[in-house]
């Protein structure tokens, strides 16, 4: 029995077929290429249990076909970034009056492009061309980008059918930010949360009650000082789960930990709490609305410091300015990089319909002096936004300039505990330490301060190539 005797209208002869009698364990990239290279091209039919050439039906019985597809389903996840668009289905027919299936996978052009598929960490780009799949060549690679590069993740389908009770965490939500009000099927259907076919888009997945949490995971950490590289980590926590939950677990967390304090304020005690709510609230809503959820296996970083909270999430700003470190908050331009999920959390009233809600956290800290002022800094693959605490009363401090302990120096100065802060993570020149000092380059400066730190075994001294160089000798201090 043969394909076409099952499938009407099937055009052997095209080059958007492909089949395979058994997907081959020993070879998993020679079928994974095919399915790249329909989905970078033009979309195609992929057949299993079909022989190749003859297109003679091999087939399964019912459980073997279905553990083919989960098999097929689980390499496609494992090695293909971004998934392709795929429906997959079973094609029944009937030998000697056995039941017997096929696998038909239908392979859209994807939206995103390049598929790339990564196997033992090598990544490969493949183009499907006159019946056979090969290396994309650079020319196709680089039209691929250009034209999926304005592709938002949260508005492609998926595959999965809308079902209304598996939301119950986004109504109540909903409900408690909107005075009790029901989320209305109507509302879901205009932000395009499913199609006319009921097939739900990707960012709604990311809303359902049982979403995996490999797209929206979070990483919660407490460290004892000012740093992430010689801090002892008091608390690390990871969760991964649906949107709600994540702003929920986020907001807990650094509320349970986060300092209280009592301030004189007009005659009255008024208890202050570290981070405003209002801006913590508003920082985090930022971290998953403007989240670059193409990047899978990166998670939103929440970090609590001595005198901050650091919440950087993944991407650098969508189609906005690179715009480094910034104090200006309420200036920050940028363009939704996730259309629904932002439409979403604005129905959900927690989130405004223009701008960034950044203003916001300004405003929350407008009272508060130079040394306890918000700020942003960007990247190319991360944005952070950092809120110092306001009970820290020394304000943010200098990460390059971190505070030691040290046995005190033999024959040392008033200067000691300065230079060798200032020359713990980077050697520096003597006109550089003079300079951070607010002295001149003096003999007393090179003899009596830099000479002794290093005869004492504090100070290690290096020449690159005409200038001399120092470095704190780690050995001999402790990072409070």
């Amino acid at each position: 029995m043969y394909l076409e005797e099952i499938i009407d209208d099937i055009l052997l002869e095209s080059d958007k077929i492909e089949c395979k009698s058994r997907l081959n364990r020993d070879d998993v990239v020679g079928w994974l290429k095919t399915i790249a290279g329909f989905a970078n091209a033009h979309g195609g039919d992929f057949y299993i249990g079909v022989e190749d050439k003859t297109n003679k039906l091999i087939g399964y019985d019912r459980t073997a076909a279905d553990n083919e597809r989960n098999y097929f389903n689980n390499q496609v996840n494992e090695h293909l970034v971004p998934r392709p668009q795929m429906a997959i289905s079973f094609i029944r027919y009937k030998i000697k009056d056995k039941e017997r299936f096929i696998i038909h996978v239908q392979v859209s052009e994807s939206a995103v492009r390049p598929v790339i598929l990564k196997y033992k960490n090598v990544p490969s780009i493949f183009m499907r061309r006159d019946g056979f799949t090969n290396g994309a060549t650079y020319e196709e690679i680089i039209e691929m980008s250009i034209k999926s590069k304005n592709t938002q993740y949260d508005i492609l389908t998926s595959d999965v059918k809308y079902d209304s009770e598996k939301f119950t965490t986004l109504r109540e939500f909903y409900a408690s930010h909107n005075d009790g009000k029901i989320l209305s099927e109507k509302a879901l259907q205009s932000m395009g949360f499913y199609n006319e076919e009921g097939l739900l888009a990707n960012g709604a997945l990311l809303f359902s009650d049982d979403c995996d949490g490999t797209k929206t995971e979070v990483q919660c950490s407490v460290f004892s000082g000012f740093n992430k590289g010689s801090e002892r980590i008091v608390t690390i926590n990871r969760f991964g789960g649906n949107i709600i939950s994540v702003i929920n677990y986020i907001m807990e967390f650094v509320t349970q930990r986060m300092n209280h304090s009592m301030v004189k304020f007009e005659n009255t005690r008024k208890n202050i709490d570290a981070f405003p709510k209002r801006a913590l609230f508003e920082g985090v809503i930022n971290a998953v609305a403007h989240r670059d959820y193409f990047l899978d296996g990166t998670q939103i970083q929440v970090d609590l410091f001595k005198d901050r909270l650091e919440i950087s999430s993944p991407g650098s700003f969508y189609r906005g300015e690179k715009i480094g470190k910034t104090y200006d908050l309420s200036g920050i331009i940028s363009k939704r990089r996730n259309e629904l999920i932002a439409s979403v959390l604005i129905s959900c009233n927690v989130m405004e319909a223009a701008g960034t809600d950044f203003d916001k956290i300004a405003e929350e800290y407008r009272s508060a002096d130079e040394m306890h002022r918000p700020y942003i800094y960007s990247s190319s693959d991360h944005f952070t936004l950092v809120l110092p605490d306001l009970t820290y009363m020394d304000g943010l401090t200098d990460n390059s300039i971190p505070a030691l302990s040290f046995v005190p120096v033999q024959n040392g100065t008033d200067y000691d505990d300065k230079v060798l802060s200032f020359c713990y993570y980077r050697a520096r020149k003597a006109v550089e330490i003079a300079e951070y000092l607010g002295v001149s380059d003096s003999t007393y400066l090179r003899r009596q301060v830099l000479g002794n730190l290093e005869e004492q075994g504090y100070l290690e001294k290096s020449k690159i190539t005409r200038a001399m160089y120092f470095k704190t000798n780690r050995d001999m201090v402790t990072i409070d």
